[in-house]
C-alpha cells in the first residue's frame, strides 16, 4: 500500500499539505516549524516585530495625510460690506429693547488711537469741524455724553478703510439717496426741518473740536457702528456689541476689520463742501474762503497765514490763539463801557475732572449772553496760585477761547495755556 510522504509533523485529522509545499527550501521549512510552536518565543518575537513594522508604515501613513503647516494668514483684500442702516426686524420698541438687552456687551480692550486731522489749512478744518458737530448734534441731540459717543465714532469710520476717508465724507455718505444715507438725518429732511440753537450748537462744537484735536472716548472704543436700543437691526447680529451710551449700542466688526490694525493714520487734506451746511457754517458756505480770511484779518492782523478763528473754538486742542502765549487782539477790542458793566463768572472745579468738561461748564454757565467771561478756580489749590481755567467770549467781535493752567492741567497744545504774570492780569482786568 503506498504511503503519503513525510514531512515532519503530521496530524491525521488535517489534511496533508499540498505537494508544491514540499518543494520550498529548507530554510522556509524551519521557519514554518517554528512558528507553528517548535521554538516558541522566536515566534512571539517574530510577531512583535510584525506588528511594530505595520505600526511604522501606518504612522507614516498618517503624517503623509495631516494638513500642510499653516502658512502667513490670508486676509481679505476688500472690506466687509456696509450694513443696510433700514434694514431693521419688525419688532415693536418694547420687544426690541428686551432682544438688544439679551446680547452681551463686550467692553473695549482698549481705545481708539487719538484722531490726527489730515486737513492742514483752515478752510478744511472748519469745514470738518462742522460736519462733525452737525453729526453729534443731529444724532445725540443736546446731551454731550452722547455727543462724544457718536464723534468717537465718526472719526473711527474716517480712518477705516470701509469708508470715506474724510469726516464730512463719512458724515454725509450716502446723503444724495432717500434711503440708504449712513446717518438719517442727512436724507430725512431734517436738516431744512430743524436746526441747533446757539447754545447747543456752541456745545456741539466744542465737544468735536475736543475730538479732532485727539481725544478719545474710551467707553465705545473702535465703534464704527450704532443704533438706537429701540430697534434691532438686521446687521446687528454679526458685530461685536462694545457699549451702551444713553439710547444708543454701539458695535464694531469681528476679527481684522475691527482692529486698530486696519485704521489709516490721519483722514484726508480735503474735506467735501457740503452745501446742505451752508445755513451753520460759512465754511460751507459759497463765499467761504472769502468769509474766513475775512474774519481772521479783522480778529489778528499780526496773525500767521492760514490763521482763522473758529466762531466756537472753547474746548482742549483748537488754535484758539495765533502764537504760543500771545492773545488776540480782539479779546479787548470790546468798548470799555460794554466791559465794565459785564459781570464776571467765578466756578469751583474739580482738578481731577476731565478739563474738557471746564468749557463744558462755561458754556452752560455763559447761556446767551453776548459778553462772557468765566473764572475757574481749581478745589484745594494754593492760596496766589491764579485761576485753572478761563474762558472768555464776546459774540459782537467774534471773539472767543478757552485757556488751562497748564502747569496743573498739561495741555498738549501750548497755545491752550494760560499766560503767567502781568500778562493774566491785564487779559482779565480786560474782561471785568
Amino acid at each position: 500500500m503506498a504511503t503519503l510522504p513525510q514531512y515532519g509533523r503530521f496530524d491525521a485529522n488535517k489534511p496533508p499539505p499540498l505537494p508544491e509545499w514540499a518543494a520550498r527550501p529548507n530554510l522556509l521549512k524551519r521557519l514554518y516549524h517554528r512558528i507553528s510552536g517548535a521554538d516558541l518565543p522566536l515566534a512571539l518575537g517574530l510577531r512583535v516585530l510584525v506588528a511594530l513594522l505595520f505600526l511604522a508604515s501606518l504612522g507614516g501613513a498618517l503624517v503623509s495625510l495631516a494638513p500642510p503647516v499653516a502658512g502667513p494668514q490670508v486676509r481679505f483684500a476688500f472690506p466687509p460690506p456696509l450694513p443696510d442702516p433700514a434694514a431693521l426686524l419688525p419688532y415693536l420698541p418694547e420687544t426690541a429693547r428686551v432682544a438688544n438687552a439679551a446680547m452681551p456687551i463686550m467692553p473695549p480692550s482698549r481705545p481708539a488711537p487719538a484722531f490726527r486731522l489730515g486737513a492742514s489749512d483752515a478752510i478744511q478744518q472748519a469745514r470738518a469741524l462742522d460736519c462733525l458737530a452737525t453729526a453729534v448734534w443731529y444724532e445725540a441731540g443736546d446731551d454731550p455724553s452722547g455727543e462724544r459717543a457718536v464723534a468717537q465714532v465718526v472719526l473711527n469710520r474716517a480712518r477705516h478703510p470701509a469708508f470715506p476717508a474724510s469726516v464730512c465724507g463719512v458724515v454725509f455718505q450716502g446723503s444724495e439717496r432717500t434711503t440708504g444715507c449712513q446717518f438719517s438725518f442727512t436724507c430725512d429732511g431734517s436738516l431744512r426741518s430743524r436746526h441747533p440753537g446757539t447754545a447747543a450748537w456752541a456745545r456741539a462744537r466744542a465737544v468735536a473740536a475736543a475730538a479732532l484735536s485727539g481725544t478719545v472716548d474710551p467707553r465705545v472704543g473702535l465703534a464704527t457702528h450704532y443704533h438706537a436700543d429701540y430697534v434691532v437691526p438686521v446687521w446687528r447680529s454679526g458685530l461685536v456689541k462694545l457699549a451702551q451710551v444713553g439710547l444708543h449700542l454701539f458695535y464694531r466688526w469681528p476679527g481684522d476689520w475691527g482692529s486698530p490694525a486696519v485704521l489709516r493714520g490721519s483722514s484726508a487734506r480735503e474735506e467735501p463742501r457740503i452745501a446742505a451746511l451752508a445755513a451753520l457754517s460759512a465754511a460751507h458756505g459759497g463765499t467761504a474762503s472769502a468769509d474766513i480770511a475775512g474774519a481772521s484779518a479783522a480778529a489778528d492782523p499780526a496773525a500767521p497765514p492760514g490763521y482763522m478763528p473758529l466762531a466756537y473754538k472753547p474746548l482742549d486742542e483748537a488754535d484758539a490763539l495765533p502764537r504760543s502765549g500771545a492773545r488776540p487782539a480782539s479779546l479787548s477790542s470790546a468798548p470799555a463801557a460794554t466791559r465794565s458793566g459785564s459781570g464776571r463768572i467765578v466756578l469751583a472745579l474739580d482738578p481731577a475732572a476731565f478739563p474738557g468738561s471746564y468749557a463744558m461748564r462755561a458754556l452752560a454757565a455763559c447761556a446767551e449772553r453776548e459778553r462772557c467771561a468765566v473764572v475757574g478756580e481749581l478745589i484745594g489749590a494754593a492760596p496766589g496760585q491764579g485761576p485753572g481755567f478761563v474762558y472768555l467770549r464776546d459774540r459782537r467781535t467774534g471773539a472767543e477761547g478757552a485757556w488751562w493752567d497748564c502747569t496743573a492741567l498739561p495741555r498738549a497744545n501750548p497755545a491752550r495755556c494760560l499766560p503767567k504774570g502781568p500778562a493774566l492780569t491785564r487779559l482779565l482786568a480786560d474782561w471785568g
